[in-house]
């Protein structure tokens, strides 16, 4: 069984876009309720199924499968009400690979980095650019912002 343990931060600055460069993502949700998602992602040419159940607000199972490119864009195109457009920059550091999502579209102006942990109380350092920790705000997942954009927000 897979089990992701992730931690999600506000990102401050654009320092980190010097640090990798960006890689398209577009990703739907068949299905949002806080103890189980269903999104179809497309990288590329390449799609996946996944499938994430809640287990605490940092742990969820999470399945993941391949599926062909013509049946995520069909999915997306036809049972997702809104897709969520992002680049994913990928930044090493302490040891760990930081995943910096700039978002854009209608949830352009958010900018968020997630660390994958071995284990809940596993430590890490923050790079600079990291500031305040979201993890447990239901609003900065992205089967939230996909509902609930993020210029939609009342601050926005």
């Amino acid at each position: 069984m897979a089990v992701e343990i992730e931690r999600r931060f506000i990102v401050h600055g654009d320092a980190r876009r010097k640090l990798a460069p960006g890689v398209p993502y577009r990703q739907g949700y068949l299905s949002v309720q806080k103890e189980r998602t269903v999104r179809v992602r497309i990288v590329g040419s390449q799609a996946w199924l996944t499938l994430k159940g809640q287990i605490s607000d940092i742990s969820r199972h999470e399945f993941e499968y391949p599926i062909p490119l013509a049946d995520a864009q069909t999915m997306m195109d036809s049972m997702c009400p809104m897709v969520v457009d992002k680049h994913r920059h990928k930044i090493e550091h302490g040891g760990f690979i930081w995943e910096v999502d700039e978002f854009f579209g209608d949830n352009a102006g958010l900018v968020l980095a997630e660390i994958e942990l071995p284990s809940e109380d596993t430590p890490f350092d923050k790079p600079d650019w990291v500031g305040e920790e979201v993890t447990h705000d239901g609003r900065y997942t992205n089967a939230y912002l996909s509902q609930n954009p993020y210029t939609r927000w009342p601050h926005a």
